[in-house]
């Protein structure tokens, strides 16, 4: 009672992630009355009763109760699984436009199923949108005897799909597709030239499997169509001499840990390189030309090492080239230096003419110093490939843009793949919100709950399990070091391998589980390893995670789609033993940035009443505390092996996952409000399109302008030629206008946070001039295009056998591609205050590690961007301060 009074009482104040189920509950009782009457039917009539329940309208109530009876006893008699009361109440939940929290190994895909068929006997198609091919593939061919038996046509979508077989799979009533793939075929149809060649159908519902990790985690991730193939690859010279640079002499990282620029020194330095290596060409032309040969001698390769002879003087300078070195140690000014050097052709690396060497620069440096292999990507197959840090499988579609992924594919030697020009893109959340109706279904939403109300106006319905959770959750474990970490760590899991319990250990990186491997294979524990290298055996590897004596290590667990069985995946191996030794036992290598991830970690533990147990391990040197926590003050007193238990480190680790989830929060905030209004104008832009492909608006508009043309090119080739022929080239242009503007958002956005520093007296927020300078760009897009097109018209090649695109200029790309890019704006103006702040609080000494729980500040003096800095700051520090970690560890820009 007390319970239900709770849940009522957040319910009235609004507190998402607080639906009271009673409703579901009360329905879910008549549901199971009216299935009594419902399984004397034979699998003919129970179909024939589904048929009449078909409507145009949606369910009312009492179908809705109808509908589920037949449904739980269709997955009864197709699968052979009844579902539970709770599963009901999801179902019930997901018909009412939910987002449905159930517990691994609590039933979700069946749930989701029934949900999924309840709409589409209502009269809607449902897109159940998967994280992946595997899951989609899986559950359709799952559950298609359910739907089948409802008399209910299912689909999937997969990568492999060809285009007629796509267009198939979305007129089923239930298409299972991976949302990454709908959001391509969405791009995809939007620059199609003739209605002919869509593939997709109006959106309708959308039911959104591991609802938190698509709707919250990758929602700000757009997905691009690229096309106008071309190469980006960097110099050989470039990226040898971005490893010659030095940190914190040649180059510094920013105070949020996500960009890294040249000092002055820095530029001083590739400007030199530069500049010798232009004298060196300069000279062998000269001696080209001369026919005479170059005098190896007389060309300096390596800048500031080797005596020369001054070419005026004749005195040698190598005791100048020493002075240089002691110029380096000391300080020496940069004009003794320049002294000592003999003159050279002037290289300013910020001269329009070498913008190009600038930006590659950039990038290589970039790529070199916040990259890092087996962390943030793999070598495999010698390609690139990026790892989906929410899942710890490889990113098969991802790539960084701007030529950064060319950068990486420099700096480990490998061929470079292709780019090209945005042709399109649309985020993940922009996707979602084309839909009519939204729900899901996940395992971890109450934590996200405010999220998914302010993003998507959905609310969260928790059910409780089918069987009391029993797992046992310990106390986290703190340590001074990662070291003294990872040392106990070890020490522990063989304590637990020996009494021959199944243990599942979670690591953050490929990196981390393989260095995690090499420990437990020298203290000679066997195991087995589940990372982005090998993603391919994964379903094999989980099948025998519960089996006793099993010591599996997986990164990230979340979205895998399967549920961990004691005893195996039949339950034939040994399951008493597993179930009398405690069941699965889960071991955490750290926190997560999120608490949703350590939950779903946690969860693979005690599924179906089961019992299980969790620990989680973490230092004072692990990423999420070195990035967001604000430094000063702790005096930490470990015990011999390292281990903290003061309240005050304690609240550190806990306040420093708290800054996480409010700084990643904030990024999905801001993000956003930057995407915003691109998509308004997209809208604006597509509803032009929409009118050019299905109307006569191009032949309407260019007889206008072109009056003369139009008519003489009819009574030439006739009406129907010259409408396909100027639909064509108004495609052409608005596609073309439409690129354009895109790339100038692009950069636009690079640089927008800048123009807050612009304002001196007066606060210009970037966001504001970003929308400011965005409208104005768009304003005049479609007239232009108009412009564009009859300007085209008037030249265009267009016989009785239509349009000559490539002839009139107007070539469409050759080869379009997909990729998605993991979008990251420069955070918000807290965020670099705060970076600030951490910086200037820093004590001198990194020994000296002391930091302070932001309690210990006075609210009232801080900017009000930083109150309450555990929900709203984000303190993204790349230093270590307790000196256990001498590795420059910075968040990479995701951009």
């Amino acid at each position: 009672m007390a319970l239900k009074i709770a849940s009522r009482f957040r319910r009235l104040l609004q507190r998402p992630g607080s639906i009271d189920l009673g409703p579901y509950e009360r329905l879910t009782q008549l549901v199971g009355e009216a299935e009594e009457s419902v399984v004397s039917l034979t699998d003919e009539e129970l179909t024939e009763a589904v048929a009449e329940l078909r409507t145009t309208g949606g369910l009312h109530e009492d179908e809705q109760i109808e509908f589920l009876a037949l449904a739980r006893d269709a997955g009864n008699r197709a699968i052979g699984e009844r579902a539970f009361d709770g599963q009901v109440v999801g179902a019930l939940a997901m018909l009412q436009g939910r987002v449905v929290e159930m517990a691994t190994g609590e039933g979700k895909t069946l749930a989701g199923a029934i949900a999924a068929a309840g709409y589409a006997v209502g009269g809607r198609k449902v897109h159940v949108l998967a994280v992946n091919d595997y899951l989609a593939k899986r559950d359709a061919e799952w559950m298609g005897p359910v739907y089948e038996l409802l008399g209910v046509t299912v689909s999937h979508v997969g990568q492999a799909s060809t285009p007629e077989e796509r267009r198939e799979a979305y007129q089923a009533e239930v298409c299972y597709v991976p949302v990454s793939e709908i959001g391509f075929d969405v791009l995809r149809d939007r620059l199609v030239t003739d209605v002919a060649d869509r593939v997709t159908v109006e959106a309708d519902v959308a039911l959104v499997d591991e609802a938190d990790s698509v709707l919250i985690d990758e929602a700000r991730v757009p997905m691009v169509l690229a096309g106008a193939t071309r190469n980006e690859a960097l110099d050989d010279d470039v990226v040898q001499l971005v490893r010659t640079l030095r940190a914190g002499v040649d180059y510094e990282i920013d105070g949020d840990g996500r960009t890294v620029a040249l000092t002055d020194r820095g530029t001083d330095k590739v400007e030199k390189a530069f500049g010798e290596r232009a004298a060196e060409a300069a000279e062998e032309a000269a001696a080209d030309k001369a026919g005479e040969p170059v005098d190896d001698d007389a060309v300096d390769d390596d800048a500031g090492d080797g005596g020369e002879v001054d070419s005026e003087t004749g005195a040698d300078d190598s005791v100048g080239s020493d002075a240089d070195s002691d110029a380096d140690a000391d300080d020496v000014a940069a004009d003794d230096e320049a002294a000592a050097e003999p003159e050279r052709p002037e290289f300013n690396l910020y001269d329009d003419e070498n913008l190009d060497r600038l930006t590659q620069i950039n990038v290589a440096l970039h790529a070199e110093v916040l990259l890092r292999r087996d962390v943030d990507y793999l070598v495999r197959d010698g390609k690139v490939s990026l790892i989906n840090n929410n899942r710890g499988r490889i990113a098969k579609l991802q790539r960084w843009p701007d030529g950064l992924q060319a950068a990486v594919e420099a700096k480990e030697a490998v061929p470079v793949s292709d780019s090209g020009e945005v042709l399109d893109s649309i985020t993940v959340q922009a996707l979602i919100k084309r839909y009519k109706s939204l729900c899901g279904m996940t395992g971890t939403a109450v934590v996200v709950g405010e999220s998914l109300q302010e993003f998507y106006e959905v609310d969260v319905a928790v059910v409780p399990p089918n069987k009391p959770n029993v797992r046992k959750d310990d106390q986290d474990r703190l340590y001074l070091t990662v070291d003294q970490k990872n040392d106990a760590l070890v020490k522990h899991i063989g304590e637990v391998h020996e009494s021959g319990r199944p243990i599942l250990i979670g690591t953050h990186s490929v990196e981390e589980s393989e260095q995690l491997s090499d420990k437990l294979e020298a203290a000679e524990i066997e195991h087995v390893v589940l990372n982005a290298k090998n993603d391919a055996e994964e379903a094999a590897i989980i099948a025998e995670a519960g089996v006793p004596g099993t010591v599996t290590v997986s990164t990230q667990m979340a979205g895998r789609g399967t549920d961990i069985r004691l005893g195996g995946k039949d339950e034939t191996h040994d399951k008493d033993k597993a179930l009398e030794l405690g069941g699965l036992y889960v071991v955490g290598t750290g926190l997560h940035a999120s608490r949703r991830l350590d939950d779903q970690l946690r969860g693979r533990a005690g599924r179906q009443g089961d019992p299980g147990g969790s620990l989680f391990f973490a230092s004072l040197a692990d990423e999420l505390v070195t990035r967001y926590s604000v430094s000063s003050g702790l005096r930490p007193h470990p015990d011999d092996t390292g281990r903290l238990t003061d309240r005050k480190s304690v609240g550190m680790l806990e306040h420093a996952q708290r800054v996480a989830d409010g700084a990643n929060a904030e990024l999905h905030r801001t993000t956003w409000q930057y995407n915003r209004l691109t998509g308004q104008q997209r809208a604006i832009l597509l509803e032009t399109r929409e009118k050019v492909l299905t109307e006569d608006l191009a032949a309407d508009e260019l007889s206008e302008r072109a009056k003369e043309r139009y008519d003489e090119l009819v009574d030439e080739v006739g009406e129907d030629v010259v409408k396909a022929a100027v639909r064509r080239i108004a495609l052409r242009h608005l596609d073309r206008r439409w690129t354009d503007h895109l790339a100038y958002l692009a950069d636009l956005r690079e640089g927008i946070h800048l123009r807050s520093l612009a304002g001196g007296i007066v606060h210009l927020k970037p966001i504001d001039e970003f929308n400011k300078s965005a409208i104005a760009s768009f304003d005049t897009l479609i007239e232009d295009s108009w412009k564009d097109a009859a300007e085209t018209f008037a030249d265009a090649e267009i016989t009785s056998e239509g349009l000559d695109e490539e002839s009139s200029g107007i070539p469409r790309p050759t080869a379009t591609w997909t990729y998605l890019v993991n979008d990251n704006p420069f955070g918000t103006e807290a965020d670099r205050i705060l970076g600030r702040l951490r910086n200037a609080i820093k004590p001198e000494s990194v020994s000296e590690s002391e930091e302070i729980l932001a309690e210990e500040f006075d609210e009232d003096e801080l900017p009000e961007e930083l109150r309450d800095v555990d929900d709203d700051a984000d303190s993204d520090d790349a230093d270590s301060d307790d000196g256990a970690d001498d590795d420059i560890e910075v968040e990479k820009k995701k951009d």
